[in-house]
């Protein structure tokens, strides 16, 4: 065996040294296959870094344990050592963290000595909280009292909340020591819960130990403490509420009866009696506070029905109650408040001078008209001297048409009104119960200063004016009667409204977006007023069923509550003045400019080729009687309305020279229209020609919008000077309106529409030149590339033939060296063969004549 790979590697070793090159070959593969072998089976070394140790996420001088490498182990042993202690969850990158970092650091350094600040990095990958915790969000803010918690804190993370929020945690319970301070307690529009607990036999009754883990368990589910908790440990004291039995539980209501906690239905445990508050409370007043980020909480509050939001100032952390609020609360109250209804709303709805409407004869200064609205049978009717309104000339049907619908509040008399022989009844076409009532009335001032300077008012704010601009007051905003007409309304009208409270300082660009005018230059600013009011405060109405809401537009001579009752009623009432906001962009450009150059004076800017329409410049654009005005309806997130502003572009062009046609356009993603100019799809485009704006034409759905169907439908639906009321003559003719002089003016405006043609069809022919040298330029450079495109497939092919013969001639050249090799390879076989021959012959000649010699030693031996 070995004999014979002894010989194999001979061969081999003879084979590699007549070829060398097979030897370089076989070297290589081997070399190659152990590397391979050796990558392959062998792991790649980590090249990634480690993490950096966390550094100290707070300063040193704060009052604030910070375990920045996440020992949650030692937040236990620290906890168990104060009463109560705040566990700050955060992530070293996060920026709501760093700045929650800067608030904490202020309440700790007011606090310090009462509570224990922990805070814990929960994001280091090697921290024990990060492995056991798993928080999809930062900061988190856990606090603790004693062995209850956690009490996770969902509010803003400002000072002033977080502040509050953990002086509610240290005293969850006040304590009410006499009738007065009961009082006092139960006073406010927020739900309160009263326990009475007599601490004779024992320092601490058990049911007290339950009471206060229920104070603690509402403010676990609501970080505000909405619902207050008190103690009373006087029987005395606890039989002004009727409270007889110790370990009592008592939930005050205003608008119902009180309720006592169920002991023998429920069980007395902190969750039963939090459930039972929060089950039985009355919302009058409900506060809001939108996390910032994406969140369903307006939507969920939107719709459930049309709210009041009103954006007040609030300081968390204020001694005595703000007056605002309580101005607000006291409003929400009469509101709810349904068992006076009989009493006080009658009165309102009996009154004669219910809902009057003023307005000053233009023939006297003294007297004037006054339209009211009465509830009364129709019976008390008597003839008497008819109020004349103003001609049509005069703007009468537009004071006739505002006076049918009436406000539903009376504005205080600041004169002495003296009543004529009597007043003509008509009734309403709504209900036959309901009539009007106009009266003629002389007015007489009083003497003294106050009343004069009420007296001057009191026209200009019950005369009826043209449609209101932006800049007047609108009738929400003016003052109450002087009885009680809210009391109840709630339970006397369909469109019931929830009452909701936001901070304004921390709410402002939603404010903003609601209609808030007026600027901020700080968060927490509370100087600078909005829509006329100086309290800070805005107050809208949103009915999101309906898609509209109405802003509170104050007068600086009406407070506050007087201003919000009007608001209400008239939002309730279905002879409702409130006109719906509308919401837009601001013409932005002008306002810097206006700002760069106050006192210069500005130039008119020269005239855009496409208008740009936001809100507040649509009515004025649109409805200009002198203008052909092509509206062109369109939203940022459409894509097919991208697709057509070059065509809009084109036709804006050769329009260019006509000063009486104007292109616009409009997103009516971010600008509120009224509901007559709204459309139901974009892209749509509405033409609305001049003279006759009422006769607005769309452009039709079944037609491609493209440059000549839009140049037609302008052409064929513009508006001429005979649709208007004073026809346009030349200076020559004669001042009166005849056939000649209206055909002159056909005449005219039809050879201005000739030029006008003119200079597009001049504008068409140069554009079709440049276009017929741009294809003519195209069509040599396509004829150019088609030769170079030629003479390169013509070297391909001579390279592709090229290819084959060498290819040819290489495969002829490797067949002949396969021969050769083979051919020398049985060569060497044969070799091999004869040489093993030679050597069999040569050992068996040998042997031959060693054979012959041993024979001719024995012959010779024998001889």
């Amino acid at each position: 065996m070995l004999r014979r790979v002894r010989q194999s590697l001979r061969q081999v070793l003879y084979l590699m040294a007549r070829r060398p090159a097979l030897l370089c070959g076989a070297i290589v593969l081997s070399v190659l296959l152990i590397l391979a072998v050796k990558f392959t089976c062998s792991r790649a070394k980590n090249v990634v870094a480690a993490a950096r140790p966390p550094l100290r996420f707070f300063s040193a001088e704060a009052p604030v344990i910070d375990l920045y490498l996440g020992q949650l182990d030692q937040v236990e042993r620290i906890r168990s050592v104060a009463e109560v202690s705040l566990i700050f969850f955060y992530a070293p990158w996060c920026a709501h963290s760093m700045a929650a970092r800067q608030e904490l650091q202020l309440v700790a350094k007011k606090l310090a000595k009462q509570v224990q600040f922990v805070a814990v990095n929960c994001w280091w990958s090697q921290g024990i909280c990060r492995k056991q915790n798993r928080l999809y969000q930062y900061p988190v803010v856990h606090l603790f009292y004693r062995s209850f918690g956690p009490i996770e804190y969902k509010g803003p993370f400002v000072a002033p909340y977080m502040e509050s929020f953990i002086l509610r945690v240290i005293t969850p319970l006040t304590y009410l020591p006499s009738r007065a301070t009961l009082k006092e307690f139960l006073s406010y529009h927020e739900p309160r819960v009263v326990g009475f607990f007599q601490f004779n036999s024992s320092p601490q009754p058990p049911g007290y130990i339950t009471f206060l883990s229920s104070a603690l368990q509402a403010l676990r589910r609501d970080f505000r403490g909405a619902i207050r908790f008190g103690v009373v440990t006087n029987k005395q004291v606890a039989e002004t509420i009727s409270l007889q039995e110790d370990e009592t539980v008592y939930l005050h209501r205003r608008l119902n009866s009180s309720l006592i906690f169920p002991r023998r239905e429920r069980n007395f445990t902190s969750q039963a009696i939090c459930s039972w508050v929060f089950e039985h409370r009355e919302t009058i007043l409900q506060w809001l506070q939108p996390p910032g980020t994406k969140s369903r909480l307006l939507e969920h509050e939107l719709t459930k029905g049309p709210a009041l939001l009103l954006f007040l100032p609030h300081n968390p952390l204020g001694s005595k109650p703000n007056p605002i609020l309580q101005q607000v609360a006291d409003i929400a109250v009469r509101y709810h408040s349904c068992d006076d209804k009989y009493s006080s709303s009658d009165k309102y709805f009996t009154s004669r001078s219910l809902c009057c409407q003023t307005v000053v004869l233009p023939e006297s200064n003294t007297s004037v008209c006054e339209v009211c609205l009465s509830l009364s049978p129709r019976g008390s009717t008597s003839s008497s001297t008819c109020c004349s309104f103003p001609s049509a000339a005069q703007g009468g049907e537009v004071q006739q048409s505002y006076l049918k619908h009436c406000c539903v509040h009376q504005l205080p008399a600041p004169v002495s009104v003296q009543t004529s022989a009597g007043c003509s009844n008509f009734l309403n076409g709504y209900s036959p119960f309901v009539q009007y009532s106009a009266c003629c009335r002389k007015v007489e001032p009083h003497l003294n200063n106050e009343s004069s300077s009420q007296a001057k008012e009191g026209p200009d704010i019950q005369r009826v004016p043209p449609p209101p601009s932006p800049s007047s007051t609108p009738p929400s905003s003016a003052p109450q009667q002087e009885g009680d007409g809210i009391t109840g309304l709630r339970c006397q009208t369909n469109r019931t409204l929830r009452f909701y409270v936001l901070d304004v300082a921390l709410n402002w660009p939603l404010a903003v977006r609601l209609g808030a005018s007026g600027n901020r230059s700080t968060p927490h600013d509370q100087e600078a007023g909005t829509d006329g009011s100086s309290d800070g405060s805005f107050a809208t109405i949103v009915n999101l069923k309906d898609e509209v809401h109405y802003v509170l537009q104050r007068s600086p001579a009406t407070t506050l509550t007087e201003s919000l009752e009007a608001f209400i009623r008239n939002f309730s009432s279905p002879y409702s003045l409130l006109q719906r906001h509308l919401v837009g962009e601001e013409d932005k450009k002008g306002a810097e400019e206006e700002a760069k150059h106050p006192d210069q004076h500005q130039p008119s800017p020269p005239r855009r080729l496409i208008t740009e329409l936001t809100t507040a410049s649509f009515l004025p654009s649109v409805m200009d009687p002198q203008k052909d005005v092509l509206l062109f309806y369109y939203t940022q997130w459409c894509g097919f309305c991208s697709v057509l502003n070059h065509v809009i572009i084109q036709l804006a062009r050769l329009l260019q020279g006509n000063s009486t046609i104007t292109v616009a356009k409009v997103n009516v993603a971010r600008n509120d229209l009224p509901w007559e100019f709204m459309v139901d799809h974009v892209p749509s485009i509405l033409l609305f020609p001049r003279y006759r704006k009422h006769l607005s034409v769309k452009f039709p759905d079944d037609l491609p919008i493209t440059l000549p169907n839009l140049l037609h439908f302008v052409l064929q639906h513009s508006g001429s000077p005979h649709y208007a009321d004073k026809p346009v003559t030349p200076s020559g003719e004669a001042d009166g309106p005849g056939a000649s002089a209206v055909l002159r003016a056909e005449f005219l405006v039809l050879q201005k529409e000739v030029q006008a043609l003119h200079h597009a069809r001049e504008r068409l022919s140069q554009q079709l030149a440049q276009l017929w040298r741009e294809n003519r330029r195209l069509t040599f450079d396509a004829q150019s590339l088609a030769d170079e495109n030629a003479e390169l497939q013509q070297e391909r092919h001579s390279l592709e033939e090229q290819h084959r013969e060498k290819s040819r001639q290489l495969g002829e050249a490797v067949r002949r060296l396969q021969e050769l090799a083979d051919t020398s390879e049985n060569l060497l076989n044969e070799n091999a063969l004869l040489r093993i021959l030679l050597r069999a012959l040569k050992g068996r000649t040998e042997a031959e004549m060693e054979r012959k010699e041993a024979e001719q030693k024995r012959s010779h031996m024998a001889s």
